[in-house]
This record gives C-alpha cells, structure tokens and sequence, in this order.
C-alpha cells in the first residue's frame, strides 16, 4: 500500500459566481522513502493539489475524489484526524515563510509549539531539540536567533526556520512548496542534502513542488507536469529529462534566461550612489537596554549606478545584499554618503523624501506580505498614483490595464484580490505596482525567485525591454545568478556585510577574483550536483 495514494482528485472553486476548476482529475501515488515532484507553471494547480491532501483548502473549495494517507481517507475527513495528522504525520514548508511565521512569536515559541503539541517536549529538552533543528538547517549561531521575531529575518533565514518547524516532529511525509525559493545556492546545496539524509535516514516520503528543474532533476525520484489543472506527463525523472514526449513539458526544459543586457549609453549620468556605506543595528539588553553590542548587516559598501545600467547584488541570504538596497532609498538608518540624481541625501527632510518616494520604487521579495488581502489588483496597482499624483490625467483603469499586460497579467482580472492569484502572479502584481510610476530607479529583491522558468524568462525579458525604454537604473537582489548574469551590468558580491568583489558582470562570471564568488559560480553553474 502507498503511503499517500491521489486518485482522480478534482477541487472546484466558487469565483464570480461561476465555478472553477483548478484541478481536474489528477492522480498519482508516493511511497514510503521517495520524492516526487510537482512542476508546472504558477496557477498550474501543483500547490492546490498538495493542500488537498489534507484539507487545507477551506470551506469554499469543492474536493472531488480520494485522497488516502496509509489507508486513512482525507476528503470528508473529521476535524479529529485532520488535526492529528496535519503538522506530524504531513507537514508542510510553505512557499511564503513571512505569512507562514507569527510576527508577534518568537523563533524559540513557534518551534516550541509545535514539539510541545505533537510530542509534549517542553523546557531543556525542547530548547536543545530546537537549536539541533535550526543547526541542521543552517542558521548561524542559533543561540542568538532563539529571542528574534520573524521580521529580524532575511527572506533566506525564514524560509530556514520554516523548514525546521516542518521537520521537527520527524513526519512521514513532506509536503514541499518551492523550499528554496528564497535560498541562495549554497545554502540550497545544504538543504537538498539535508532532505535527501532525513528522507533517506527516516523512511520519509516527500512531494515536492517547485518551478526550479534543476532542483528536481538532484532530488525527485519520479515527475509529474502539470498544466491547467490537468498531469499531462509523468514518470521517472530520467525519463522524463532525457526523452520528455508532451510539448509542454518539452518547452518547461528549454525555458532558460539568457542573454545579456544592452550596453549603458555611454553619456548615461549616474542615477544613485553609495559611498562607504555602513549599516549597523543596536543590540540592547537589560532593564535600561543598554547597548551591548552590534549586528553588523553591512560594513563598508561603495558603488554607483547610472541610468540604464543594472547592478546585480549577490550572496547568502544574510550577507547584506537588501540592507544595502534599503539604506540607499534612505528606508533604514546608514552611515556613509548617499546621492541621488547628484544631490546628498543625508539632510533630507522627511517630506522632501515623500515627494522623491514616485522615482525610487522597490519590488519585495515576498509577493504576498507586500500586497493587501483588503485591495483588488487595480487598488493595489495604482496606489501609488493616488500618493504621488497621475501627471497625465489618463483614467486610472487604462493605466493598470497597460501595465498589466506589460508584466503578462490578463487587465481583465484587475478587479481581483491577492488570494486569487498564484504566487507567481502576485509577483507580477508586485512588478506592476513599481513599474506604473515610472520611476527612475527600482530596487529588485528577488523578482524572479517565486516564477516559474518561462515565466523568468519572460520577466528578465520584461525588465529588459522597461530599461531600454525609460532608461531605468536598476539593484537586482537574487541568488539566481543565471539570472544575475542575464540582468546585470555590474556585479556585488557580499559575504557577511563585507562587499567581497565588485566589477563588469562578465568580467567576475568568467574570472572570479575570490574563493567566494567561485564556490557560489560553482554551486549555481551545478544545480543538479552531478560530475
């Protein structure tokens, strides 16, 4: 008997009074030690059907078919053994750790939760299970993290404590929504073997959802495509990588950024600038909160960008790369020199700022905690005209409706909310917002990490075509440094605060200057950890 078994699993949802499919007749089956793999392009179903399987869904879906785990049927499934099953027996990493994670907990609090609920571990013994858990997956000096909140986090070191929270009462299956979305490579690496040595030590099951092949073709046993709700290929991985027969599983493989950008115009003036840029947060601690100590986020930083040029920002989550991007929008406190269009912005007045805020817009790196569940994607889209005014005096609609279909999204969802959308489509979302101010400098942090490859290729391509035609100077904060190379004009490389390497992009590809930037060139250029 397989430990998980899906057989013709169809969820319908109730969307402007008509009924949608998202699922249509999928099934397959996982068996006790194996790793199969969900790929598929955003809205494709992949995370509908994962949440199916134990019934996190809600009340609105309609669920069709069986879905048994170890012979216990889940559709229809009483609150009891849903609520014993979910989080022990099934555990998920989600693809969002800042909507997963409680803002108001702890790390310490959260993970003690849930050792204390399924296992009753509580105190010394929870403490150390905890640090074991957050040593395993690779957060430095965890004794020092057990105090922070969720949002003390870089994106990288949430989506860490997610995944620790998922394994820490050792389940018999896995449920894994894009795992290492916000994950550099190198720590990518360590996670993928550390879920191939638990799978392997523990017998675990695990169902892996992910737009990221190269990662599928390292880990998963057996693929299933899917498109449109429906699987329209499935089989064991090497099958399907080396003789793949549906076209679109045929065009998932070919989809790659590439590519380089245009040349700066030569008498292109420099849009913003840092010069020994130094970023530093205050510990406190005691009754009167002393200061006794410092995170060192960013230690000395210097670059410059111009119009039309692209900076790529690159190193392990934590190393700085968005505390840099924040300190030069004058978003966190910094030291050090910043210029924009030529003038200092350190003595600038707060409502000075406000009023530049329309020509520096940033893309976040979680789609979803950046967009409120309260708006529609034109309320969301266009707010920032509302703040920063509409100098043409064109109707807003048009206006969301072009910059829609520039980033691929249909204008005709315009009047939707952030839920009905994919995560891939949120970020999209995300894009448009930025985009319709036309600003002059936009800080990128991680725009491509929750799409899938074609749709990569067709936001690199996006952003691309925007640059050319507007002259915008662009951060691009990623750990895909596929991407990276097909974006950027210039690279940065950091390491713990420190800028390690800084020059031409193909200049630091082709030879790397540091035993850094080789092994993170080493890790991205080898996704699948073969030869």
């Amino acid at each position: 008997m397989s430990l998980l078994t899906v057989k013709n699993l169809t969820v319908s949802f109730r969307q402007d009074g008509q009924t949608v499919r998202a699922v249509k007749g999928v099934s397959f089956a996982l068996e006790r030690g194996e790793t199969v793999a969900l790929v598929g392009e955003s809205g494709s179903g992949k995370s509908v059907t994962a949440l199916s399987t134990v019934q996190l869904l809600g009340d609105s879906a309609m669920v069709e078919g069986s879905v048994t785990y170890d012979g216990q049927e889940m559709v229809g499934a009483d609150g009891k053994l849903l609520r014993k099953v979910r989080g022990n027996d099934i555990s998920f990493i989600f693809q969002e750790p800042m909507t997963s994670l409680n803002p108001l907990h702890t790390l310490e609090k959260q993970l003690g939760e849930s050792l204390a609920l399924h296992q009753g571990i509580t105190g010394d013994a929870a403490r150390a299970r905890i640090l074991e858990l957050l040593t395993r997956v690779g957060i430095r000096d965890p004794e020092t993290r057990l105090s922070a909140y969720p949002h003390q986090l870089s994106g990288g070191q949430r989506q860490r404590v997610m995944i620790a929270m998922a394994l820490a009462n050792k389940p018999d299956i896995l449920i894994a929504d894009e795992p290492t979305t916000a994950l550099d490579v190198t720590i990518q690496a360590q996670i993928l073997e550390l879920l191939a040595e638990l799978k392997a030590d523990e017998g675990m099951g695990m169902l892996f959802i992910t737009h990221d092949l190269g990662i599928v073709r390292r880990i998963a046993d057996r693929v299933c495509v899917m498109k449109d709700g429906e699987i329209v290929e499935a089989g064991p991985t090497a099958q399907i990588f080396d003789a793949p027969q549906h076209p679109y599983t045929q065009m998932l493989l070919a989809a790659e950024a590439t590519g380089t950008p245009d040349p700066v115009p030569e008498d292109a003036g420099v849009v913003a600038e840092a010069e020994h840029l130094k970023i530093w947060f205050p510990i406190h601690k005691g009754l009167m909160k002393r200061t006794v100590g410092h995170v060192k986020a960013v230690n000395d930083a210097s670059f410059s960008v111009r119009a039309g040029e692209t900076i790529g920002i690159v190193g392990e989550s934590g190393s700085g790369k968005t505390t840099v991007a924040l300190a030069l929008m004058r978003l966190i406190a910094s030291e050090g020199g910043i210029r924009f269009m030529g003038e200092d912005m350190r003595a600038w007045s707060t409502k000075r700022l406000r009023k530049l805020r329309a020509e520096m817009q940033i893309v976040f790196q979680d789609p979803f905690g950046s967009l409120s569940p309260r708006m529609t994607c034109e309320q969301i889209i266009s707010e920032g005209l509302g703040v920063h005014g509409n100098p043409g005096g064109r109707p807003v609609r048009q206006l969301v409706a072009e910059v829609m279909a520039e980033v691929g999204l249909d204008p005709m969802a315009m009047d939707r909310y952030p839920h009905e959308f994919s995560g891939g489509q949120r970020q999209r979302i995300a894009i448009a917002r930025a985009m319709i101010l036309r600003p002059r400098l936009v800080v990128l942090d991680e725009p491509t990490s929750a799409l899938d490859m074609t749709v990569q290729v067709q936001i690199v391509k996006l952003l691309r075509d925007l640059q050319r035609k507007y002259g915008l100077a662009y951060l691009f904060i990623s750990h895909d440094l596929k991407v990276v190379r097909a974006m950027s004009h210039k690279v940065l490389v950091m390491k713990q605060g420190d800028v390690v390497e800084y020059g031409d992009a193909e200049d630091l590809f082709e030879r790397p200057q540091t035993d850094y930037a080789r092994s993170l060139l080493a890790a991205a250029l080898n996704p699948t950890g073969n030869g």
